[in-house]
């Protein structure tokens, strides 16, 4: 008679592939926590070391003034956003933006023209210049920095021309040797100087709503998705059906628009069309929406992230200037925290992909 074998001992069940994923989720990273809010952090860092050196640093009205400091910062960055999500580039919204400043300045002051017109000629002609770029990059096949530097040139030589190189201001001496007879109204001087309650810059708050509509359009919106999948494979987007070049174009005129309405709010602010006022505008606008990229670990062109970068770049040059830094080491410094966003982004997401 045989005796029933016993039963084989119980073996641990193997981990499933999904209980290993839900076990790594678990884990707390800190690679992945430095990625993520590595940035925000050393922003309120910097605040908080800016404040406790220069206690007037922290008062509502200062900050405040940064905010209405880079909001026309925050506006081309936003522009330059728009290309970036199409593997594109625009170096032409500095430009774009200065001659909007003088065009405002030009259809008041020596045309002797009211708001509505200075403002309606200035974003048509943002428009126009965005179409004329996405015209050059989609029909005539020029790389994008190539083209947008080649019009960022022309249009540095082309805003001079009407004035013979000089800036425009109330009573100035025309080329027939009569002065100018028009004036900024004040209208238009509110959109640049007008504070709600005495204390919220009119700037910010066009600002912010611009960065809400733009950020529902590119990450709530199927256009929207549409500009990133160009970006990440303009062939396979093309193949599924998408009309490519105007979504391209459409692009460049988006960051056209933009820079236009930073040169109005430029031109409200200074009252006059000062024709150095655009000169920093590209590099800082190009920093901010470069460092969105390290902004929550997204690594990729986004409204939120640029957003903060031009508030982090805009604070940094505030803290600095009023603890009397020099301006070559703002240059620096910002050149620095810009490198330092992009080695958050590229380099330790890429080392942590390895």
């Amino acid at each position: 008679m045989s005796t029933p074998s016993p039963n084989p001992a119980p073996t641990p069940a193997a981990p499933t592939a999904a209980a290993q994923a839900g076990a790594s989720k678990s884990v707390f990273s800190f690679k992945d926590f430095v990625i993520k809010f590595g940035l925000l952090i050393i922003l309120a860092i910097m605040v908080i070391v800016f404040w406790r050196l220069e206690p007037a640093f922290a008062n509502a009205r200062n900050m405040f003034s940064i905010l209405q400091a880079v909001s026309v910062t925050a506006l081309l960055a936003l522009g330059v956003t728009v290309t970036l999500a199409i593997a594109g580039f625009d170096l032409s919204i500095g430009s774009t933006a200065a001659m909007s400043l003088m065009a405002s300045s030009y259809v008041m002051v020596i045309l002797n023209q009211g708001t509505f017109l200075a403002v309606v000629v200035c974003l048509l002609l943002g428009a126009f210049i965005g179409f004329l770029n996405g015209v050059l990059i989609v029909k005539g096949r020029i790389p994008d920095l190539l083209a947008t530097l080649g019009m960022m040139f022309l249009l540095l030589g082309l805003q001079l021309i009407p004035t013979g190189g000089r800036s425009i201001a109330k009573g100035m001496t025309l080329s027939d040797g009569s002065a100018a007879t028009g004036t900024f109204t004040d209208a238009f001087l509110a959109l640049g100087r007008y504070r709600l309650f005495d204390l919220i810059p009119l700037p910010v708050i066009i600002m912010l709503v611009a960065a809400i509509i733009l950020w529902v359009f590119m990450e709530r919106s199927r256009y929207g998705r549409v500009l990133y999948a160009i970006g990440g494979n303009e062939k396979a987007t093309r193949l599924a059906g998408a009309p490519v070049e105007r979504y391209k174009i459409a692009a460049y005129m988006i960051s056209g628009l933009f820079a236009s309405i930073g040169g109005i709010l430029l031109a409200a602010r200074v009252g006059r069309g000062d024709v150095t006022s655009g000169s920093s505008l590209l590099l800082d606008s190009v920093a901010a929406a470069l460092i969105g990229y390290a902004v929550l670990g997204a690594k990729k062109p986004n409204v939120f992230g640029t957003a903060i970068g031009a508030l982090f770049v805009g604070t940094l040059l505030n803290g600095l200037t009023m603890l009397n830094a020099p301006y070559y080491a703002q240059d620096f410094v910002k050149g620095l925290v810009l490198v330092f966003a992009l080695l958050f982004t590229f380099g330790f997401a890429s080392s942590q992909r390895r």
